[in-house]
């Protein structure tokens, strides 16, 4: 119960801080709207961290052959694909005030849509194999391969291929993170981390409850 509380607390000091403190970024037309920062950030990584975790739950699958460790990836999974969409939707918001419309093609916003689809077919699989042993072998796999299509479309894709977003080739728009910055976003990505971690924990509890009825 008490961390609950600390965690309650702390999005409170990012809700706060975001609003407090200068935006990241004011060097710039409408800085008010980098404000967004805090939330848009945070939630892509945890969806990078969701997909990861999806990934080693497949390999302890597939080393052991258990399949709670299937039903764990999965859970993961379907978590990642939330706050893929949560970030997606929040970067639509971004570009909205900062280049006039809500999606341009731009390298970022193309690739989470990449990212969406390569998780959605995850969800295809998964559906379309009935056998419980063959759809966990297939998933596994997937699962690795998904996070690889993570990494790249995540950290690699958008910083070679020149865009409209802050830091990317070709433009000089980069957020400085100074320490009026980093005490609202390190707390906002610990907040969003533990809130995914809360979820998943639930939702896996959820899940071994209806198979034990």
């Amino acid at each position: 119960m008490v961390w609950k509380i600390g965690l309650l607390l702390i999005f409170s000091w990012v809700i706060i801080g975001t609003w407090v403190f200068e935006p990241p970024m004011s060097s710039t037309f409408n800085p008010e709207i980098y404000r967004i920062f805090y939330y848009h950030v945070p939630v892509a990584l945890v969806t990078f961290i969701a997909y990861a975790l999806a990934m080693y739950q497949g390999l302890r699958y597939l080393s052991t052959k258990k399949l709670q460790y299937d039903s764990k990836s999965s859970i993961a999974a379907l978590l990642g694909t939330i706050f893929c969409v949560l970030a997606m939707v929040s970067g639509s918001i971004f570009a909205r005030f900062t280049w006039g419309v809500f999606w341009n093609w731009d390298p970022r916003e193309t690739s989470i849509v990449v990212l969406l689809l390569i998780y959605l077919a995850y969800f295809s699989l998964r559906s379309a194999v009935s056998d419980p042993v063959k759809r966990a072998n297939l998933s596994a796999v997937y699962s690795l391969l998904g996070f690889i299509a993570a990494v790249f479309t995540i950290f690699i894709w958008p910083r070679i291929t020149p865009g409209l977003h802050p830091g990317a080739p070709g433009d000089s728009k980069i957020i400085v993170m100074s320490f009026n910055t980093l005490i609202v976003f390190l707390p906002a990505l610990a907040a969003f981390i533990i809130l995914f971690l809360w979820v998943y924990s639930l939702s896996v509890r959820v899940a071994s409850l209806q198979k034990e009825t």
